[in-house]
């Protein structure tokens, strides 16, 4: 293909390779001891809460009423609650409900935002400018007044866990991917790509959301433990997952209801839930170091 006459082409670099950005992400991580353990922690926490029916000595629900509130011991090593209800058993069968509510509701919130950030980038102009005032309304709404209106107009279920937690959640993914967006379709390989012809959704395709997908991780990543947090404050306050199906977060309700009777109600689930917060955030945090250069 020959240059247009009077016009002068400039030589343009080649796109960096789509794996690339990825995998210098994933770099800082694997150089970080401590979030190398997190990971190993988080990876051994998820196992563990996906087999809790194999793992678990008993149902999250089984009752021994003679026992009451037992302090730990060899048949019980977090001891029992109130309903004499093993605690480690209703720990990992609780931790399946944060975890699918964190994977799950994340993935909606990321889909949502690529999208959204993407086209508003890619638009510009009144449109970019109006899609991103909508962001910003959306972030003054109250979530837990929006959820409330929720639980009344649809009841109480997981499903609306997921749609409340991701119709907030992905805001700050739509502002992050816009900004990636903006930045990457302004270098050169990206103004070459739409000189030879190349329409909106190949440049996206081929060339934003590659690029982009280290910042992507990155917020995905811290997105799962806020998203788990959040959902623990919803069953705290009772309008997450319903009994007698457990959560970590209604499981920390119960604990601090009876702290002073049966302390280890409440510091288990708390630990356990903890860790698997501090082990998530580290996560992220390492991959920001890999996600912003």
């Amino acid at each position: 293909m020959t240059a247009p006459e009077g016009k002068n082409i400039r030589a343009i670099p080649p796109a960096p390779p789509r794996a690339r950005p990825a995998l210098r992400a994933l770099a800082p991580l694997l150089d970080d001891r401590l979030a190398l353990a997190c990971a190993a922690f988080a990876v051994f926490a998820a196992l563990a809460c996906a087999f809790a029916p194999l793992l678990a000595p008993f149902g999250y629900d089984a009752q021994n009423l003679s026992l009451g509130a037992s302090a730990p011991s060899a048949e019980h090593p977090f001891g029992t609650d109130m309903l004499g209800r093993d605690i480690l058993s209703r720990i990992l069968y609780g931790g399946r409900g944060s975890f699918a509510v964190g994977m799950l509701a994340t993935f909606v919130a990321a889909a949502i935002g690529v999208a959204y950030g993407t086209v508003s980038a890619m638009c510009g102009g009144r449109i970019d400018a109006f899609m991103m005032r909508v962001v910003d309304i959306a972030y003054s709404l109250p979530f837990t007044i929006f959820v409330i209106l929720l639980t009344v107009a649809f009841g109480r279920s997981v499903w609306l866990i997921f749609a409340a937690i991701g119709a907030v959640e992905w805001l700050t993914m739509a502002r992050i991917v816009r900004a990636c967006a903006l930045d990457i379709k302004n270098r050169a390989y990206v103004e070459a790509a739409f000189a030879l012809g190349e329409g909106k959704a190949g440049v996206v395709l081929r060339h934003i959301l590659p690029n982009a997908a280290p910042a992507i991780l990155v917020c995905a990543a811290l997105t799962v433990p806020s998203v788990m947090l959040l959902e623990s404050f919803l069953s705290f306050l009772g309008l997450g997952v319903q009994a007698p199906l457990p959560s970590w977060g209604s499981l920390i309700k119960d604990g601090a209801e009876y702290m002073e009777d049966a302390p280890w109600m409440l510091a288990f689930p708390a630990l356990f839930f903890s860790l698997t917060l501090f082990s998530l955030n580290r996560i992220g945090e390492a991959l920001s170091r890999g996600g912003g250069e």
